[in-house]
């Protein structure tokens, strides 16, 4: 019973913080959601900021190993080609997050956005505490396609890729929907992100 009630909690909180944000979401929504009291919830969590951090070790704990199973794997390349083809081998793990969920990959890509622009910096604490092994070696991998690019310009690079990434990610319905109605043709999320990954690319390489 305590499994489900925190799993019930997770899910309530999982899609309220993707609709409204952390900040407008309330503890008090969450627990009417999950139609449990706020009892349990400081039982299993503690804190807010706790239930925010269960919300995403969901999502890492199940693609984490798969990119690092693919950046193991792999030897791209310098320059854009290399480095298109290091996200194209991201692409599989991403959209294995809809093993979670039926639009997990969006859902986790939208609280990614949330995160970032609701400023919850203990996220990046968190991240880089149980995860920053991944992240260093994927940072690693794209340094490598680019030995020449200075590591100051990398950040604002990886920075501004992260955000196309975002916001595109998050906004995937709404693309969706335009390419249908403009060009009456039915993409998935898959082809967004195929459409994606060539722009990052050049982005990163700055050509």
């Amino acid at each position: 019973m305590a499994r489900h009630t925190k799993s019930d909690i997770v899910d309530a909180a999982e899609f309220l913080f993707s609709q409204s944000g952390f900040t407008q979401t309330s503890m008090r929504d969450i627990t009417a959601r999950a139609g449990v009291n706020l009892a349990s919830v400081n039982y299993h969590f503690g804190s807010k900021k706790n239930l925010i951090q269960a919300v995403f070790k969901r999502y890492f704990d199940h693609l984490m190993p798969q990119v690092q199973s693919c950046l193991a794997e792999i030897q791209p390349s310098k320059g854009a080609k290399g480095v298109e083809q290091l996200l194209y081998s991201l692409i599989p793990p991403m959209l294995d997050l809809n093993e979670l969920s039926p639009q997990g990959t969006a859902t986790f890509v939208k609280l990614l956005g949330r995160g970032y622009n609701e400023t919850q910096g203990h996220l990046r604490k968190f991240i880089m505490t149980d995860y920053g092994d991944c992240i260093r070696t994927l940072v690693n991998a794209i340094r490598q396609c680019l030995p020449d690019l200075p590591e100051e310009e990398l950040f604002w690079r990886l920075h501004f890729a992260m955000g196309s990434f975002v916001f595109s990610m998050a906004s995937s319905q709404a693309l969706t929907e335009i390419a249908e109605s403009d060009f009456h043709k039915h993409v998935n999320i898959e082809e967004v992100i195929n459409h994606l990954v060539p722009f990052v690319a050049q982005g990163l390489t700055g050509r």
